[in-house]
């Protein structure tokens, strides 16, 4: 049984209610014995203008006014189905962005992290070949420092022993006026820097 039968029912019971209550004015103004309506020679009177009152009424509920307002409730319901189904669409198309945030998210922490990791290792990477490089120029300097050094010192041995054999052969002119050659001072001279090294050793 759907609403517009149930309202027009409601509505109609209610008419035959208030007929049944009231009275016809002739019949009550002709009577003052009693109540109308417990006179059995006015029933089939007052049964004919129920039957045109309950039919006209039910004529008027069932084509004018059940139809708008069943008309008015259907459409009322289709606005409200159609909102939960657009409050629906929205609440799922909200919880679609939510996930695509998240995800977009995620993925930007870990493309950050990535880069992060990269960046760390190239520098790791250029600091590594920084230090090679600075150790092997210190110590291409190094050895050139210690070539440069022995050669001074070699040089630098070669003057003293010079000096020395000079020394050497003026003194001994001086000594015993004995003239020794250049190569017989250097001789003894590296025969005594030989024995004072053994000494040292």
């Amino acid at each position: 049984m759907n609403f517009r039968n149930i309202v027009t029912r409601k509505i109609m019971s209610s008419a035959l209610l208030l007929t049944l209550a009231g009275t016809s004015p002739v019949l009550a103004a002709g009577d003052a014995k009693g109540l109308p309506q417990l006179d059995i020679t006015t029933w089939p009177n007052q049964l004919f203008w129920l039957v045109v009152t309950f039919g006209i009424g039910y004529v008027i509920m069932s084509r004018f006014i059940t139809p708008r307002i069943g008309g008015v409730l259907e459409q009322r319901g289709k606005t409200i189905q159609n909102d939960l189904t657009r409050a629906k669409e929205a609440e799922a198309e909200a919880q679609e962005m939510k996930a695509e945030y998240e995800a977009s998210l995620d993925e930007a922490r870990a493309k950050g992290a990535e880069a992060a990791s990269k960046a760390m290792s190239e520098a790791k990477e250029s600091a590594d070949t920084a230090e090679a490089a600075l150790t092997a120029k210190l110590a291409k300097k190094t050895k050139a420092a210690e070539t440069k050094l022995a050669k001074i010192r070699d040089e630098a041995l070669a003057s003293i022993n010079d000096v020395a054999s000079e020394v050497t052969q003026d003194a001994v002119m001086a000594v015993t006026g004995m003239k020794v050659t250049k190569a017989e001072a250097t001789k003894s001279v590296s025969k005594l820097a030989k024995a004072g090294a053994g000494q040292e050793a």
